[in-house]
């Protein structure tokens, strides 16, 4: 698989990263397994994982598999701090309690000596992001974090947060929705990443499954869409313009003799700003269809087309001056 810089920073990283949200919940540690197997000897490196997911356990299950099953220095690990909530003064935010606090609790459930990506999973009004920043400035001086980044930041604040890290730990990544469907980052964020250096990894690449061509006639039994925990994440990209999108996206893939899947990966892959989309998959078969998408790149006329069917509005101050 291709490494690509992540921002302007020295750290290399494959150009798809593995997503665990479905570990410890849809997918269980035997199936975890597969799944790293799978990605590491397709050449993957950026494996994603987050304090919250299952509680943690998605954490202890990716932890329990570095060392005898993959050698821990073949990845580049990747969680999350901010959106774990427990009771006390400490128990959560952006604080500097907080955040120190949770970066010890994840380095005890993954099983190791430092991170090599510490990201914020979500903007924090409440505490003032100097504060914010100083925490991270620890992490990375005391050699518990490698690297830093973001998570669901709006363009003011990833410029906003950028601006302070210049001064300590710059941030080098910054994970956001991005896919065919799902745009709007293109507004704010991305210009503000591009701006800094900041390198971009999407989560929801494939627009919460809908660009697979799956709800296309209807709504899988097996699918997230009809399932009581996932059905409004997913309803939020069935629309009649994603159907348009879809659509678009499946004529490209008959033509390349590929999967949708692959074409609405390939896409935002090579967006401007992209390192590494971001993909989770509920098992084995899933993750082989989306590391197929190595295999290709898009012809300019498809690229131009489904650019435009996705096309979204811009206009002030995004385009001033004209």
């Amino acid at each position: 698989m291709e490494k690509r810089q992540l921002g302007r920073s020295g750290l290399r990283v494959s150009r798809m990263a593995l997503g665990t949200m479905s570990w410890g919940g849809e997918t269980d540690a035997e199936e975890a397994a597969s799944q790293l197997v799978a990605f590491v000897d397709a050449g993957g490196t950026l494996v994603d994982t987050a304090d919250i997911y299952a509680d943690g356990e998605g954490e202890r299950i990716l932890g329990s598999l570095l060392g005898d099953l993959v050698p821990r220095d073949d990845i580049v690990l990747a969680t999350k701090a901010v959106a774990r909530r427990t009771d006390g003064p400490f128990g959560g935010g952006a604080s500097r309690g907080a955040l120190l606090s949770a970066l010890d609790g994840s380095l005890r459930r993954l099983g190791v000596d430092h991170i090599d990506l510490w990201q914020l999973h979500a903007w924090d009004e409440t505490v003032p992001i100097a504060e914010t920043l100083s925490a991270l400035e620890y992490a990375v001086t005391s050699g518990k974090v490698r690297y830093v980044g973001v998570s669901n930041y709006a363009g003011w604040q990833l410029a906003t947060a950028a601006a302070g890290s210049a001064f300590v730990s710059s941030l080098v990544s910054a994970q956001a929705e991005y896919s065919l469907v799902e745009r709007g980052v293109e507004r704010e964020v991305v210009p503000a990443a591009l701006h800094h250096g900041i390198g971009l990894l999407p989560w929801a690449p494939l627009g919460r499954g809908v660009l697979t061509g799956k709800y296309r006639t209807g709504t899988p039994a097996d699918s997230r869409g009809a399932s009581a925990t996932y059905a409004g994440y997913v309803e939020q990209h069935r629309t009649d313009r994603a159907a348009r999108i879809v659509e678009a996206v499946s004529t490209a893939a008959d033509g390349l003799g590929t999967s949708p899947l692959v074409v609405a990966l390939a896409w935002v892959r090579d967006r401007p700003g992209v390192v590494a989309p971001v993909v989770g998959a509920r098992d084995t078969g899933q993750l082989t269809g989306s590391l197929a998408a190595e295999e290709i790149s898009l012809p300019r006329a498809i690229k131009a087309a489904l650019d435009d069917v996705s096309a979204i509005q811009f206009g002030y101050p995004e385009r001033w001056p004209k």
